[in-house]
This record gives structure tokens, sequence and C-alpha cells, in this order.
């Protein structure tokens, strides 16, 4: 529970919202604006501007596109470019949905592996997948390509026709376009190192 909590508020502290509210009216663009060009309901955005509620990858991949930015610009402080970047464990912030803050979202816990380096093509990321019921899968597609590798526990991996299950050591390489979904199987978080190269 102390966990959640502080994953809650490393995203506050983050800034998450502000950036993207700071990004939206340099681009001159309304709440509606932007719903139009994410898809995304206006109030759910506005919740997001507020810090009220944490976006999952997906929502923040479509959000940087829309406003032509980088995924890891919401984990950052402006920074010069940088060629090499370098990023210690105990630099990283967990991120967690806020659970049951909205039915229907995915419940899981991300970490941005690379938070310093602009205009980069891929967006590594620590995830843990929750266990679930099939009926509690939440489905979602965003532009590009991931590449998942499994570290610890069973994951199962579904699109709208096909079923796998990953063991530790497996490797997903998967066009993100397509309707999928993650859960962890046996009752306990399952790990993975997941990529994702956001086509833009």
């Amino acid at each position: 529970m102390m966990q959640d909590q502080e994953a809650q508020s490393a995203a506050v502290e983050l800034g998450i919202g502000r950036k993207i509210q700071k990004l939206r009216e340099k681009n001159r663009l309304t709440l509606d604006d932007l719903a139009a060009k994410t898809g995304l309901a206006r109030d759910l955005l506005h919740d997001i501007e507020k810090g009220d509620f944490v976006p999952p990858v997906a929502t923040l991949l479509n959000l940087a596109r829309a406003l032509g930015v980088e995924m890891a610009h919401f984990f950052r402080d402006e920074a010069p470019e940088i060629k090499i970047s370098l990023t210690r464990r105990t630099e990283r912030v967990p991120i967690r949905q806020r659970p049951h803050h909205r039915e229907g979202e995915v419940d899981y816990i991300y970490e941005a592996l690379e938070v310093r380096k602009h205009d980069k093509h891929m967006e590594p990321l620590l995830v843990e997948f929750q266990p679930l019921e099939t009926s509690e899968m939440v489905f979602t597609s965003h532009d590009g390509e991931e590449f998942t590798y499994l570290l610890e526990g069973r994951l199962e991996f579904r699109t709208n026709d096909r079923v796998e299950i990953l063991e530790p050591g497996d490797t997903l390489y998967f066009e993100s376009g397509q309707n999928h979904s993650f859960r962890s199987l046996d009752g306990k978080p399952a790990r993975a190192l997941v990529v994702v190269w956001n086509r833009s």
C-alpha cells in the first residue's frame, strides 16, 4: 500500500499533468482540441492535467505524439541534448495507476528506464503486470511496435484472435496498433522489460 502511495505521489511530483497542460497551451490547443486530436475524453484530459489521474503508457504515447514530444519528456526536466544517457537504478520513478479510479483502466506499475535523451526512437520501460481475471483484461492499441522480455512470473498476451503465454526469458515483438492486453498468471505480479517504438 505504501509503495502504491509513493508511486502515485511520484507521478504528481514529476508534474506530468502540468507538463501536458503547458505543452497544450504552447501549441494553442484547448482541451476540446486535444480531445479531438487524441480521441481521449475531455474530462479525462482535464483530470490528467489536474493530477487526479495517472495516464497509462498508451495514453502518454498518444499525448506525446499529439503534442510533438517523445514520451520521456514527461519524466524529465528540460536539459541540453546529450549523446549518452546513464540512468541509475535510484533515479527511476515507478508510476502506478490509481486503483479503481476509473473503471476499465489498465492496472500496472511502470518505470521509464531512460529520461534524459531527447528525440529518441525507443521508450524503454520496466513494467509490473498485475494478476487479473480474463473478464478484467483491458485492450489497448497505439501506433508503433513493442518488444517485451519477461523477467519473472508468467504473463498472458492476448489480441483479438491470439493468446500466448510467456515464461521467464521469453520475448515478444508485435505491432502495437492491434488491440492487445496482458495479464499476469498464477496470482502474483509479472515483471518485464518493455521497449516501445512510437511511430511518428
